[in-house]
């Protein structure tokens, strides 16, 4: 996960009025099983410490880090289970599995008061993007976990009409640049607008194969472009923070790169793919100048050491670095809400970075 508090300066050319629309994203749409296995998982993680080291068996120890047993249980659950791994099912049943796992792993949904979908205008078409206000701050809210107002109106319908209009964070999802959607971040991006009390604004961009690089981060930029330049309208304060899991991590870092660069061409004429810094921060030959970044990964993580290297890389360039390493826990660590305690931990952990930045 990171977090990049930005300038609010649009970095490129897009212009142009967000669009309502009804359904910007499908609706997970869970089976039987896939009940079973969030009450089964649900029902293990709530189980004492105790109880889960002594199911979870062995302790699984690498570099010194301990994984922690409700994740080591919960991994041999899944493992045991019928069905093909992503790579097996084909691009549309493992789109629909990770939207499934989220909800499986992503709890109670936390209370947010108004919810708009919208389409953001792109470089190449519109972009799907849902906006979730925090309980309080817009006139219509209710304050609830299962019901809240959802609108289509138009943005500037979301005018607050007092000084107190929350920051905006916007979320670019994890998914490996080819799985991932609002449905399956639709759970972190609620729990930051309830718990880092911001506006978030979760950006649906172009996937591949469909859509291949550098269309993600053509549509990254757009929506911060926007996004920056239409807070009024949006309801939120001047104050604009970039967030993400994974590949979303490297689009919040992209989107800092080209706030400070002020226009980054997102386009192939910035040189090779070998060399390419959109395709990891670690190729940026400069990272100075960059906002206030808050760095988390997980000891069990599969850019576990990319990630400290882009600490070091950012805390030698002079950029302010919090790095928080959650050593006990695995890749999708902020997506865990719902199940066992260490994942939700660590995602209060990062809506407090949130918070406290955007309050700088």
């Amino acid at each position: 996960m990171t977090s990049t508090p930005s300038a609010p300066d649009p970095v490129g050319p897009v212009r142009g009025t967000a669009e309502p629309v009804v359904g910007a994203t499908d609706p997970v749409r869970p089976g039987v099983l896939d009940r079973a296995v969030r009450a089964g998982v649900t029902a293990l993680g709530a189980l004492p410490d105790a109880v889960l080291r002594r199911l979870a068996g062995t302790p699984t120890v690498i570099d010194g880090q301990r994984l922690e047993p409700e994740v080591q249980l919960a991994l041999s659950v899944l493992h045991r289970l019928p069905g093909k791994t992503f790579e097996e099912l084909g691009l549309a049943k493992g789109r629909r599995q990770i939207d499934v796992e989220a909800w499986q792993f992503g709890g109670r949904p936390a209370p947010v008061g108004r919810i708009q979908d919208m389409l953001i205008p792109g470089a190449d078409g519109p972009i799907p993007a849902r906006l979730y206000h925090p309980v309080g701050a817009t006139p219509e809210t209710v304050d609830s976990a299962t019901s809240e107002s959802r609108s289509t109106s138009s943005p500037e319908a979301l005018r607050s009409p007092d000084s107190a209009a929350p920051p905006l964070v916007l979320y670019f999802h994890g998914g490996g640049f080819v799985l991932g959607s609002i449905a399956s971040h639709e759970p972190i991006a609620r729990f930051l607008a309830h718990h880092a009390q911001a506006a978030v604004l979760l950006v649906g961009y172009r996937l591949a194969p469909e859509h291949p690089f550098p269309a993600a981060h053509e549509d990254a930029i757009a929506a911060y472009a926007w996004a920056a330049s239409h807070t009024e309208d949006l309801g939120v304060a001047n104050r604009v923070a970039v967030a993400g899991d994974s590949a979303g991590g490297n689009l919040a870092l992209a989107v800092s790169i080209a706030a400070r660069d002020r226009g980054l061409p997102a386009s192939d004429d910035a040189g090779p793919l070998a060399t390419d810094p959109r395709i990891s921060p670690l190729r940026e030959p400069d990272l100075a100048g960059l906002p206030p970044t808050y760095l988390a990964y997980a000891g069990f993580d599969v850019l576990r050491d990319e990630s400290r290297e882009l600490a070091d890389r950012l805390r030698e360039a002079g950029v302010p670095i919090t790095e928080r390493c959650h050593t006990g826990h695995i890749h999708p660590f902020s997506n865990v809400l719902g199940v066992g305690r260490t994942g939700r931990a660590a995602a209060l952990e990062i809506a407090r970075a949130v918070r406290e930045g955007l309050q700088r």
